[in-house]
């Protein structure tokens, strides 16, 4: 049987709906990236189903379940990196803006910053697969705009 060295964890970019900040959270208590700002998102569980399930049921946990996002499903950009212990992580990341609703950030995170484009190089401590993830989807946003959303 093969022996397979990834994990693989969805990540949601929720931009404001004026399209100029991102949401970052600061993690708290995690291993790799302690005190450090990221997209939300995580692994997905069994009870999930699907895909949508699996996205919704992450958003709900992390800033809450009256943060509304309209997310765009179809298309995904991926971010590969090597955790402190060795094993990998695939990560998709999925386009989401803003649509209504306060943040109530869970017990994984200790504050969250909604951050200007234009100041996310300089942003610090973030994930560094943040500014990549961000230049892509500056690429693909006109394709994206084209397909089918869904508020989660």
């Amino acid at each position: 049987m093969p022996n397979y060295n990834f994990q693989y964890c969805q990540k949601i970019v929720v931009y404001s709906a004026d399209g100029k900040n991102v949401l970052l959270c600061k993690r708290k208590g995690e291993a790799d990236f302690d005190e450090v700002f990221s997209f939300i998102g995580g692994k997905m569980e069994v009870e999930d189903g699907d895909f949508i399930s699996w996205l919704r049921r992450e958003k709900n946990e992390e800033v809450g379940e009256d943060f509304k996002i309209k997310i765009y499903p179809t298309f995904t950009t991926n971010s590969y990196f090597i955790k402190k212990d060795g094993s990998a992580m695939v990560l998709p990341h999925y386009y989401a803006i803003y649509d209504s609703g306060e943040i109530q950030l869970n017990e994984e995170y200790s504050e969250y910053r909604r951050v200007p484009l234009q100041d996310i190089e300089d942003f610090e401590p973030k994930i560094p697969t943040i500014p990549g993830v961000l230049e892509k989807f500056a690429l693909l946003k006109e394709i994206i705009y084209k397909t089918e959303s869904i508020i989660i």
